[in-house]
């Protein structure tokens, strides 16, 4: 029997490697008004509105700049998927682990490393841009689930399933992760600069190869 009974995913810098942010890629991409971003930004900080209205207030500053499809695969055409990562789900799944995501990032980044990531992960929490067919953005769902929210995916995966906080393991590598790192059972900092969150994980993984994770989960 594995010690762990699920293991959940950031996916910028964890599961996709070159980005620290996807959103970040995309704004960069479609040349997005850079004080606009920064006001929604404090105003979220400043409790003025909420994490889902600025993730929308962003996605629609992508909609201004008539931003297709074609050319959100096209902005993150020089990401890849981790090293190792596919190996790694794999394996876990193959051991009867459940898996999740819980990310701020986007869902268009794991349909096109992933393609069939829903065979992998039970649960997926990030934010979903959806298209229409001419490829314009016909609908977004903004995560609620991240910074702080992260710690509240993980623990109603858990309640769910009824699995202890720390039969759960989390590995991320930004400091929107120290919450749900401080609650799963197992944190693993991976490709991970910030040192606040090399503290607050039990284990940190220097090497870009996510199978290194399996020796401490198996």
């Amino acid at each position: 029997m594995p010690k762990y009974k699920l293991v959940c995913f950031d996916v910028d810098g964890t599961l996709i490697d070159n980005v620290t942010f996807s959103w970040q890629v995309f704004h960069d991409h479609f040349q997005t008004d850079r004080h606009r971003r920064e006001d929604a930004k404090n105003r979220f900080f400043n409790g003025e509105i909420t994490y889902k209205e600025w993730a929308e207030h962003d996605i629609n500053l992508w909609r201004e700049r008539n931003a297709k499809k074609p050319e959100f695969l096209k902005a993150i055409g020089h990401l890849r998927l981790m090293e190792g990562a596919m190996e790694t789900l794999h394996e876990l799944k193959k051991r009867g682990i459940k898996l999740a995501v819980i990310s701020g990032s986007l869902n268009i980044l794991l349909e096109k490393f992933i393609p069939n990531f829903e065979e992998f992960f039970d649960d997926v929490f990030l934010s979903r841009i959806y298209f229409d067919e001419d490829g314009s953005i016909s609908k977004v769902e903004a995560t609620e689930y991240d910074l702080d929210g992260k710690a509240l995916a993980l623990r109603k995966i858990a309640k769910r399933e009824g699995i202890s906080l720390k039969d759960c393991v989390f590995i991320g590598d930004y400091l929107n992760d120290l919450k749900i790192m401080q609650e799963a059972g197992l944190g693993i900092a991976f490709n991970c600069e910030y040192e606040e969150l090399k503290k607050a994980a039990d284990v940190v993984i220097e090497k870009k190869d996510l199978r290194e994770i399996l020796r401490y989960i198996l």
